[in-house]
């Protein structure tokens, strides 16, 4: 069942959230704040892995983040847009009315990448409405960030993650299926190589590198962020 939370994450897969911020996840989680997960597909054009292991899967690196809940919005994979996905995801806003979302970055090699960045930012607008027509009081987050899965860009700011990089790590172990799989009709693709675990630690690495520490997950805000005066 879905309950309020501090801070809710969308992913449009069920590994989308752990590839991208899966270590901020755990570190918020970590520092006592009620976290919820919210995947939109159940990944079922995925080349390995079934929906009930991607679901197992996905359920197991909750625990690992130390989450309060996870939920699947079973969106169809592939068929990501439109008003009723956009009121789905308001349902869920006004259900669990998060102070801080987390959202896909709109720059992304996969399209359901893209058109989910476009429908939860839909979403987050028209669940401050008080006269859209979904169930629940209006609710608005007071943050929404964006944050990169396959690609990248210059952040608005950065989290020092270096602390829980292991969780995270231990969470992307939980989806064998995509990583790793064993069955013996899995099929190469670009996420079982191990280079593409190494593009992920390399983009949170370099992060890291840039305000001096191990690692770090980045994030894009579309607005101005206050702070006290220009000192450091």
């Amino acid at each position: 069942m879905v309950t309020p939370v501090d801070l809710l994450a969308f992913g449009p897969h069920p590994d989308d959230i752990e590839i991208g911020v899966g270590a901020t996840v755990a570190k918020q989680a970590r520092s006592g704040h009620r976290v919820g997960l919210c995947d939109l597909t159940r990944g079922e054009l995925g080349s390995n892995g079934t929906v009930d292991q991607r679901r197992a899967e996905g359920q197991a690196a909750a625990e690992v983040l130390g989450v309060a809940w996870r939920e699947n919005l079973e969106w169809p994979d592939g068929d990501i847009g439109g008003a009723d996905q956009v009121r789905s995801a308001v349902e869920v806003l006004r259900r669990c009315r998060p102070a801080t979302v987390l959202i896909p970055h709109w720059d992304d090699r996969h399209p359901d990448h893209v058109a989910a960045s476009q429908v939860l930012t839909r979403a987050v607008f028209n669940s401050g409405l008080r006269r859209y027509a979904v169930a629940g009081e209006p609710w608005r987050p007071d943050w929404v960030c964006y944050y990169f899965i396959n690609g990248t860009a210059t952040p608005s700011f950065v989290v020092d993650v270096t602390e829980d990089y292991d969780r995270k790590r231990q969470a992307l172990d939980c989806h064998r299926s995509q990583f790793n799989p064993a069955e013996a009709d899995a099929v190469a693709t670009r996420l079982t190589t191990s280079r593409f675990r190494q593009l992920i630690e390399t983009r949170d690495a370099g992060f890291g590198v840039s305000v001096g520490v191990a690692f770090a997950e980045g994030f894009v805000v579309t607005e101005p962020v206050l702070r006290a005066d220009v000192m450091k």
